[in-house]
């Protein structure tokens, strides 16, 4: 069976009211491919009904990012939704989620949403949270499950959620990646095939640095993986960094996470991998 497509608040909060048990929301800007599916999976295993949302937020586009070359393939999206089971897609305009135009009042992501993606693109992490916590409310979600890939985003989102007291589980699914290891994303699609080359760098840097975690400590996970990817051309490394897993200094043992980001051609690409020190 189809999902119900829901255009509006009207029309979602109609169908939210016939929902009963477990409500889990998984949040995309569309696009989706087989990284929102595993979301979906895993939102249907656990809950009684399964709420998708598709919306290209404004709010988390700079003056010279991508907004309007973001891609939208709607109808490849309810394809997806329906073979995972899900039960509304909510599928807002801007005008319907920002009735006002740009909301006066927007979520401070903190010191956290000023390093790594905070960094290079200022004001991105107030948009995400913005509309998050926008969806939370207009679906009333039980729980909301959020990729790993975006480390730094469902760091936040557990932030806000804890620091609001907001009345919602957050679940992180792993990262899917292709054979290759390239971990999937909705950019994936710009880059040519030698970008696609290049840009597996970025997840055999994560492997180098892991592979060396648990021997050589914190200094030598960062050289294992920076080593990794100079050895590529085409990748422009913006970060690389190993952190708590709470995105604070790296402990001298114990649980960590690194995490890249490089401009590969034009595309900018993230990737981060949990190790282990000790």
């Amino acid at each position: 069976m189809s999902p119900v497509v829901a255009r509006s608040r009207a029309e979602l909060a109609a169908a939210r009211a016939e929902m009963k048990g477990v409500v889990g929301v998984v949040m995309t800007m569309g696009a989706l491919h087989s990284g929102h599916a595993s979301l979906l999976r895993a939102a249907r295993e656990r809950a009684d009904h399964v709420v998708l949302t598709v919306f290209v937020n404004p709010l988390q586009f700079g003056p010279n990012e991508d907004f309007d070359r973001y891609p939208r393939t709607f109808e490849g999206d309810v394809e997806i939704a329906t073979a995972a089971g899900v039960d509304v897609i909510f599928a807002p305009t801007p005008e319907e989620m920002y009735p006002s135009g740009e909301p006066a009042v927007r979520v401070d992501p903190g010191p956290v949403g000023e390093i790594l993606e905070g960094a290079s693109r200022p004001g991105f992490f107030h948009g995400v949270l913005t509309v998050v916590l926008k969806l939370l409310h207009l679906t009333r979600a039980d729980v909301a499950y959020f990729g790993e890939k975006d480390y730094q985003q469902l760091t936040l989102i557990r932030t806000m959620v804890r620091d609001l007291d907001l009345d919602v589980e957050i679940c992180g699914v792993p990262t899917v990646r292709e054979p290759d290891g390239l971990a999937l994303s909705s950019r994936n699609r710009y880059l040519s095939s030698s970008d696609r080359e290049s840009a597996l760098a970025l997840s055999r840097a994560l492997r180098a640095g892991a592979g060396v975690a648990a021997a050589g400590g914190p200094d030598a996970t960062l050289a294992a993986a920076r080593t990794e990817l100079e050895q590529i051309p085409g990748a422009e490394l913006d970060y690389l960094v190993l952190t708590d897993p709470d995105l604070r200094p790296p402990p001298e043992r114990g649980p960590a996470r690194l995490l890249v980001a490089a401009k590969v051609g034009t595309t900018r690409l993230i990737d981060n991998a949990p190790v282990e020190i000790h």
